[in-house]
């Protein structure tokens, strides 16, 4: 069992190399709300443990070793399992359930886990739409589109919006912008403006003006012939 620490430091490198590149000592600083020097402090005795969990080279940044990657889909495992037991059981809003699963992803047990999933019927993803890494650290591939990158004039279905920020997520919520719901970019504004969308397929809200930000960070699919998409999972209808 390794310290709350320990495990916050491999989740945000994760996080971060899922992006594709080296986690850098900067980037983790801000994810971490932490000094540079303490997370270059944190590296090194990372890259030191036994197994070792990271590789970790000055001004190259840090990549987690296959040691380091099955701890940190762990915590992101019981992270996005106790999400989506607070949203789908205990109520929760979507905006509340991540400060919460961060309070308690260092606490509970993997036999725990374990029966939290199988409760939950074994979900593919949490209420964001993110997915939830399998027993055996096997975790989806992520090959969606992102609302920013669509054509004007085409619909899609939100499939994901990989954000915590709670009063984003209150807001998006408000407006109808969650997975599921099926939307239309209606114009890129030029320059790096707001990106607009109409929300639903019957097109009854005004449009919504999204920073092209935050729709950087909502996942979508192309809906199938006739519009409605492909099924989804059972446990997240």
């Amino acid at each position: 069992m390794y310290s709350e620490s320990v495990e916050d430091y491999l989740k945000a490198i994760y996080e971060i190399e899922s992006g594709g590149d080296p986690a850098r000592t900067s980037m983790l600083a801000e994810k971490l709300e932490v000094s540079a020097a303490a997370v270059s402090e944190m590296l090194k005795r990372l890259s030191r443990m036994k197994p070792r969990l990271v590789s970790y080279a000055h001004h190259r940044g840090v990549r987690l070793t296959a040691a380091g990657e099955k701890v940190a889909l762990g915590v992101i495992r019981r992270h996005r399992l106790l999400e989506t037991f607070l949203h789908d059981v205990l109520e929760f809003g979507w905006d509340e359930i991540h400060d919460e699963a961060d309070r308690l992803e260092h606490y509970i047990s993997e036999r725990l886990t374990d029966k939290l999933a199988a409760h939950l019927g074994h979900p593919s993803t949490d209420p964001h739409g993110d997915p939830i890494p399998r027993a055996n650290g096997q975790v989806a591939s992520d090959t969606r589109l992102v609302l920013s990158k669509i054509s004007e004039g085409q619909s899609v279905r939100i499939t994901r919006v990989h954000h915590s920020d709670s009063l984003l997520l209150k807001y998006l919520d408000q407006k109808g912008v969650r997975p599921l719901v099926i939307v239309t970019l209606v114009e890129k504004a030029p320059l790096g403006g707001p990106i607009t969308i109409s929300v639903g397929e019957g097109e009854t809200a005004p449009p919504l003006s999204l920073d092209p930000a935050v729709a950087a960070r909502i996942y979508v699919e192309p809906l199938a012939a006739g519009g409605a998409g492909p099924p989804l999972p059972a446990n997240r209808l």
